[in-house]
């Protein structure tokens, strides 16, 4: 067997594998997209949560073994961008304007707007900051939708949340990465993972959340939403 370890020169088809696991990202991307256009929101959202998982691993995986250098006919940060851009911003814009949670022409708006700052954000070079943040609101629009949609609030309120999260796009403010962001991540960590273990039950309960279980992924998600620009107020007032 061929041990690939990080100090070791790797067989090239081994380490292409990477890029296969980011490309996973666009079938899945598809059957998520089909499932959507038959109103199979629960469904949908579950492939979407796949193609996070993936997000969450191919990453890590390039970074440890230095695929970028290994292997520089294949970029792997325009592969993610691509990836990334149908999951965390078409899609959900999709579901944002093909679903009921908003009338005409406010639908098409909306998701308009969503497609547009998400496109623009995934073109600035300056996106990420030392401490591992995001500037600007990160287009993760995933979960944003995500969460509008099993909360069910009115119409007005969804409208605001997309139109803020638009214009904090190209805001000077913080985002939390709830893994590389190191400050407060004994909290932030878990909250995640929290987040994430409701989210999964929200699909399998046909995108609802009630009672108690709805306040928690309330407050999970203010927090998540809002911890990396406390920390940057905070650093402001010292």
């Amino acid at each position: 067997m061929t041990d690939v370890t990080p100090g070791k020169a790797a067989p090239e088809p081994a380490l292409f594998l990477i890029h296969v696991l980011t490309a996973s990202g666009a079938p899945i991307a598809l059957v998520a997209l089909l499932a959507g256009a038959q109103g199979k929101w629960a469904e949908m959202f579950a492939w979407l949560g796949l193609a996070f998982l993936v997000d969450g691993i191919d990453g890590p995986l390039a970074r440890r073994y230095n695929i970028a250098e290994r292997l520089p006919r294949w970029s792997g940060a325009s592969l993610d961008f691509v990836i990334d851009y149908a999951t965390y911003v078409f899609l959900p814009a999709f579901a944002l304007s093909w679903s009921l949670m908003l009338s005409q022409p406010w639908n098409w708006i909306c998701g308009g707007l969503v497609v547009f700052t998400g496109a623009l954000y995934f073109a600035d070079n300056g996106m990420k900051t030392p401490d591992g943040s995001f500037k600007g609101f990160p287009a993760g629009w995933n979960m944003v939708v995500f969460g509008l949609m099993v909360l069910s609030p009115s119409q007005a309120f969804t409208i605001a949340i997309v139109i803020l999260c638009c214009a904090l796009t190209f805001a000077p403010i913080r985002f939390v990465h709830p893994v590389r962001v190191r400050r407060w991540r004994i909290v932030t960590l878990p909250v995640t993972l929290g987040w994430m273990g409701l989210a999964a039950y929200a699909i399998i309960n046909d995108m609802s959340l009630g009672g108690i279980l709805a306040v928690i992924f309330t407050v999970s998600s203010i927090y998540l939403f809002s911890v990396s620009a406390v920390q940057q107020l905070l650093d402001r007032v010292d």
